[in-house]
């Protein structure tokens, strides 16, 4: 966080932050989304406090999870996407999941340089973020920033996360509809791509279903259903597989469309969806202040070393070094 962030974020009240997050101040939104997203004990008390104040005119926005294997065109595809929903009168938020680099945890965040024209227009907000260590292709506080988002009058919030993978599922467990973008040419992309993924994913779209690609996504979009009707639906919905062009921007209203027809027939199933969501996130947060309250205890922060070091050296077991550190931590 810079300087002058830092002195806006600290001066400014509670009160009249969330006045003027209600009033869709996008400069207020993205000091908020900061604000959320610091680790500093005073400003996790004061973004709490903010989410209290806001949490009663968030919830009514349509919450799109989207992810796909590297290559597929997922900025392409969110661009054209969310240039439709503002065409359609629609105010949209990205929230782009970043990868963060192992070694040092640095992230590009070049999204909004690959939603130029989204970007532009100012029925649209992206926000980048670094998913940093969190796991699940999502940030650790997207749920918080799809609730700022919604309280600033943003009706339709799209969640892009890192890529496809094993624990991509994350991002399920927040949105109302799970969109996973797939490229043409199933074979040996659909042996690679995650079972997990696929089952908890409520709509496939085929993209790049252009020029000399007709043909195989045609294929593709055939092979995905076949490996689909092995799977039971949710409420009885069946997923489709769709197919689009994100660059001639053909498909994109039928996806939306989709998405529309896949809300009214879940009805009140989305409402346990969210729920269940609220229920995860409880536990969650429950186990990650754990960690950091953890991390910090004066008595593990002591031992930890001497028995990490113990660890690497093969003289002790993980298992008896976390018994340990955790009978420190209990300790009264």
């Amino acid at each position: 966080m810079t300087a002058t962030l830092e002195r806006a974020v600290t001066a400014e009240t509670i009160e009249a932050m969330a006045a003027r997050i209600r009033g869709g101040d996008r400069r207020a939104l993205a000091r908020a989304i900061t604000l959320v997203e610091s680790r500093r004990a005073d400003h996790r008390e004061r973004a709490e406090a903010l989410l209290e104040a806001l949490t009663p005119v968030a919830g009514g926005a349509v919450r799109i999870g989207i992810s796909g294997p590297p290559g597929v065109g997922k900025s392409t595809f969110i661009e054209a996407f969310g240039l439709h929903l503002t065409g359609r009168g629609h105010r949209v938020a990205v929230l782009a999941v970043d990868p963060s680099s192992q070694r040092s945890g640095g992230s590009i965040l070049g999204d909004k340089t690959r939603m130029e024209l989204l970007t532009r227009d100012p029925a649209a907000f992206i926000r980048p973020s670094p998913a940093g260590a969190t796991l699940g292709g999502v940030a650790r506080r997207t749920r918080e920033t799809m609730l700022l988002c919604e309280a600033a009058g943003y009706d339709v919030v799209v969640v892009e996360t890192v890529g496809v993978g094993q624990s991509e599922t994350a991002v399920a467990q927040m949105v109302d509809v799970f969109l996973l973008l797939l490229l043409p040419g199933a074979g040996d992309e659909l042996q690679g791509i995650k079972r997990g993924i696929v089952e908890v994913a409520d709509i496939l779209v085929v993209n790049k279903a252009d020029g000399e690609l007709k043909g195989a996504a045609n294929h593709a979009a055939a092979e995905y259903r076949h490996a689909l009707a092995l799977l039971r639906g949710t409420g009885g919905w069946t997923p489709p597989v769709l197919q689009c062009s994100a660059l001639e921007n053909r498909g994109i209203d039928k996806v939306w469309d989709t998405i529309g027809r896949f809300r009214a027939q879940m009805g009140e199933a989305l409402a346990e969806r969210r729920a269940e969501q609220a229920r995860s996130w409880l536990w969650r947060e429950l186990g990650d202040g754990l960690l950091d309250a953890l991390r910090s205890h004066p008595a593990v922060a002591a031992a930890l070393p001497g028995l990490e070091a113990d660890v690497v050296a093969g003289r002790l077991l993980p298992t008896a070094a976390a018994r340990r550190l955790l009978g420190r931590f209990l300790e009264r």
